[in-house]
């Protein structure tokens, strides 16, 4: 059976967790394959609300392996909190997660890094980082010399690796005011407790999923953030530190690319973000924030407030080429309700020209101007609505013209959290 996988084409907070959830008992494994704990997603099953950061959605389906692949970056006390919240026990003949041993590992340094690089900032544009150490964290992953990964946890000579990083750690930030020194032992005794408590569930995940693959197992690959804050393909130096994009589902989860058949593109009705960086259509008035309320638009993670704006339809179509999606799922679209028109942004207008394709700079994002088209709004509560024909006319009609836009059919729309509130079409 071929792979699916489901990834967020804005900004991230498309509520990519309710689709991965929904579609879980329809697999035998999911998979997470990128990011950290700031990729918060909120599911809700039968009345109960989880917010979940590094546990993939698949954890609360049973029978189903949840997988977090070696593209992750792990905070262990984030993960164990979550393990505990979930009642997540590992079985003798199978865990129900499984995290790999190649995964890197968020230690205290990173944090102090993440704080020192925001405040070093000179007072710029913020990136928008989580301050949880994922960049980081990415950065060592990259650089290799003070990376150590979940595997090393449990080998004889991490004492040793542990003690080179923190002497390397000490001497760079001690330049930082009111940094104190991070005491190795104390870390080591720490981590080899966290260790303790993680070792049912580290494997080598790269094994178990090709063999999964190979045997035709059903994998789900649920993506974090969102394709326009891909570290390669996003609009840089304003996106996350992993590639979130569908590009980077073969290289954070290790399954190769033959295996992947379909690829679900999740995105909000309107359009949000989360810090800094350019945002077209935003629309900082009453209306923005209209949306901001009655969508809740408010970080699972940090709780902070996303800026909200029109669909924009010139990043979406960028987005849904980039990652290779097959078909589309529109979330939140009951948060339109009660507004009398609704505009969809289909061109941008730069330095006096109208363009149809997205600017791989962001100084040209920055000064693009939104070219909209409006079509009328709905004033009915869609929130009971379980079939398409349900659905208001209006309501239908934005849902077609973005299909028209995109070239890609919608097979699902939500019309609130919870999992009943979706409606699946057939193609």
């Amino acid at each position: 059976m071929p792979a699916t996988s489901v990834i967020g084409l804005q900004w991230g907070d498309e509520a990519k967790g309710k689709i991965a959830d929904l579609l879980a008992a329809q697999h035998d494994i999911v998979v997470r394959y990128q990011g950290g704990a700031n990729a918060g997603h909120t599911v809700v099953a039968d009345g109960q609300t989880y917010k979940l950061s590094l546990v993939p959605s698949g954890i609360l389906t049973p029978g189903v392996t949840s997988v977090i692949a070696g593209g992750v970056v792990i905070n262990p006390a984030k993960l164990l909190e979550e393990i505990d919240v979930l009642g997540t026990a590992a079985r003798a003949d199978r865990p129900a997660l499984l995290v790999s041993d190649r995964a890197h590992v968020i230690f205290p340094w990173h944090f102090v890094e993440d704080r020192a690089l925001d405040e070093l900032s000179g007072g710029g544009e913020p990136i928008g980082t989580t301050q949880r150490g994922i960049g980081p964290c990415y950065q060592d992953k990259a650089g290799r010399t003070h990376a150590i990964r979940l595997g090393d946890l449990f080998r004889d000579g991490f004492r040793e690796q542990l003690q080179r990083v923190v002497v390397a750690k000490n001497r760079l930030l001690r330049v930082i005011n009111g940094f104190a020194a991070i005491d190795a032992d104390e870390v080591y005794a720490q981590y080899t407790e966290y260790a303790r408590a993680l070792a049912p569930y580290v494997a080598d995940t790269n094994e178990y999923l090709l063999t999964a693959a190979e045997a035709g197992k059903r994998i789900l690959l649920e993506g974090a953030q969102g394709a326009l804050l891909d570290v390669d393909h996003g609009t840089y130096p304003f996106v996350t530190s992993s590639n979130s994009s569908g590009v980077g589902a073969s290289s954070g989860s290790g399954i190769p690319a033959r295996y992947i058949h379909q690829v679900m593109g999740v995105l909000k009705a309107y359009s949000t973000r989360v810090g800094g960086g350019p945002f077209p259509t935003e629309q900082d008035n009453q209306v923005g924030q209209q949306i901001r309320d009655r969508g809740n638009e408010y970080g699972t993670v940090t709780r902070r407030p996303r800026r909200c704006g029109w669909l924009d339809m010139v990043a979406l179509r960028y987005a849904v080429r980039l990652s290779g999606v097959h078909e589309l799922c529109v979330m939140l679209l009951d948060v339109l309700s009660g507004l009398p028109e609704i505009k969809i942004c289909t061109r941008y207008r730069i330095a006096g020209r109208e363009v149809s394709t997205y600017p791989s700079h962001v100084d040209d994002l920055r000064v693009a101007g939104p070219v909209y088209e409006s079509v009328p709004g709905w004033q009915e509560d869609i929130t009971a609505a379980r079939t398409y024909d349900a659905l208001p006319s209006a309501a239908r009609d934005y849902l077609k013209r973005l299909e028209q836009l995109t070239d890609r059919p919608i097979r699902v729309v939500s019309v609130g959290p919870d999992r009943e509130q979706t409606i699946f079409r057939q193609p």
